[in-house]
């Protein structure tokens, strides 16, 4: 398995120009051991930006560090017709900007990121179904002859869970299409992180490492960056094996499977995002070499 990062993990500086620009997190990424780098545009923009997709390429060539995939937001449930098409569009340009970077792989989501716990339902989930079949299918088949395979993720509070996921992989019905396995984001969804991976772990292409604090929602957490669970409980970003996720267990999972694909840690805590970074990947290869 090779470990790396995803420039996400970064965000709080490379939205600060300043501090860190993308060609910096590769520096960065490189230096602290991370084999690969996932690229993700927050704080940076590559529609239209050519000049800095090359860039971006010729840094990892000089880093000898792998561009592992690209990852972008989507929605495709949205309220009209004409939305709808406009957005898988949307989503077909960034398929050439994967083609332009060199990965083999790019995670589109589905939904929007926060939406209410009321309209997450899976009578929601059913009735949005068809189309999320249909945009999934129309844009893998255009990735196919860039040599792009397109993943979904379990991201968000809608379409997550391993059951939707599973549904959704094989509603789609393609060999293009495949999945980014996040082992923390069951969470979001109150469902076990290590169900879900044993539930969909032979669907992965691509994996997300992560760690999270659980705590009950019956208790005011205060200041920081807690948010909810579609039912309420609490759960804030942890540096990878301080959290309350059995990341062991996890690891061990994935490395009995035979998976030797790679793994993008995302640091989401509140710590120092290089600290947080840097002891996270760490942990992952401790780890592994302990299970």
């Amino acid at each position: 398995m090779k470990v790396g990062l995803s420039t996400y993990s970064l965000v709080d500086l490379i939205r600060d120009k300043k501090q860190m620009t993308v060609l910096d997190a590769l520096d960065w990424i490189a230096a602290n051991g991370g084999e690969h780098a996932e690229i993700v545009p927050f704080g940076f923009d590559l529609v239209d930006n050519d000049d800095l997709i090359q860039k971006i390429k010729s840094k990892a060539k000089a880093l000898n560090l792998d561009l592992s995939a690209y990852s972008i937001l989507a929605n495709l449930i949205p309220e009209t017709q004409e939305e709808y098409q406009a957005e898988i569009e949307r989503v077909k340009q960034h398929v050439l900007i994967a083609q332009k970077l060199g990965v083999k792989y790019m995670r589109h989501d589905i939904s929007a990121f926060f939406r209410s716990a009321e309209i997450n339902r899976i009578s929601n989930f059913e009735k949005d179904f068809p189309r999320m079949v249909q945009a999934c299918q129309e844009i893998t088949n255009f990735a196919k002859q860039y040599g792009i395979i397109t993943t979904v993720e379990n991201h968000g509070f809608f379409v997550n869970g391993s059951d939707r996921i599973e549904k959704l992989l094989l509603a789609v019905n393609d060999d293009n299409f495949k999945l980014t396995l996040d082992i923390g984001n069951f969470m979001c969804v109150d469902e076990n992180p290590i169900v879900g991976l044993k539930k969909i772990l032979p669907y992965a292409t691509m994996i997300h490492l992560k760690d999270f604090y659980l705590r009950s929602g019956d208790v005011d957490m205060g200041e920081g960056y807690w948010f909810r669970t579609n039912v309420g409980d609490y759960l804030r970003g942890a540096i990878f094996g301080h959290g309350d996720m059995d990341v062991r267990k996890a690891l061990k999972l994935i490395k009995e499977s035979g998976y030797e694909g790679y793994a993008s840690l995302e640091f989401e805590g509140m710590e120092d995002c290089r600290l947080g970074s840097r002891i996270g990947m760490d942990n992952i290869k401790r780890i592994w070499d302990e299970v």
